[in-house]
């Protein structure tokens, strides 16, 4: 089973790539902390995320950097040979992206924008007396 779950927030602005096919890619790279490390300091993993037409079109829209996202994919290897020195490559091929917070214009991380709700039940609230219990 090839199945990668991951959180993290982008390293920088997603790149987004369209082909003479039709087809639509975004590239973006997320940093994930480990949980753990022997010494304490806060170290992260730097992995690369692709996503492709529907998803790579949202990504591109939505995201910047420094937004928390998410991602649940399959990991995807690959080598290449550049001036005579081969080198393997990984990345994420994501089928789902959740965007969790984004990154403010002042650079601080603000929640993902949620639905404005009236609960009129909530309007009034009364206190309520251990003594009124009828139990």
């Amino acid at each position: 089973m090839n199945k990668a779950f991951l959180i993290g927030r982008l390293t920088q602005d997603p790149t987004a790539s369209t082909f003479d096919s039709g087809h639509s890619c975004c590239r973006f790279s997320i940093a994930v902390n480990r949980p753990f490390s022997r010494d304490g300091s806060n170290t992260a993993d730097f992995i690369n995320i692709v996503t492709w037409d529907g998803l790579a079109q949202n990504c591109v829209k939505y995201l910047v950097k420094g937004s928390q996202v998410a991602v649940t994919g399959s990991i995807q290897t690959g080598s290449y040979e550049r001036e005579g020195v081969k080198r393997q490559t990984f990345e994420v091929r994501a089928d789902q992206v959740e965007f969790l917070s984004r990154a403010n214009a002042g650079g601080q991380m603000g929640s993902a924008p949620q639905p404005a709700r009236k609960d009129s039940s909530m309007d009034e609230l009364k206190e309520v007396v251990d003594d009124d219990m009828p139990f």
